[in-house]
């Protein structure tokens, strides 16, 4: 049992140390190309590598921001 437990603490420490961090300026490079309407979300979180609640998260924060 424990050799499970510390195959599963390595395997969350590596996706912890391997998780793609994106900048502010990419955040709203991608959020933009879907208001656009070229192309559909999907295919846009497809080819960014990103899951669609996360590309909703950043619009609806995108939009959050220009309130203020």
């Amino acid at each position: 049992m424990t050799k499970k437990k510390n195959t599963e603490s390595i395997v969350k420490d590596i996706k912890r140390n391997t998780r793609r961090k994106f900048s502010a300026e990419e955040k709203i490079r991608i959020v933009l190309e879907g208001f656009k309407g070229e192309e559909s979300v999907s295919g846009i979180c497809r080819r960014e590598g990103i899951a669609p609640a996360l590309y909703y998260r950043w619009s609806k924060d995108f939009l959050e921001a220009g309130k203020k």
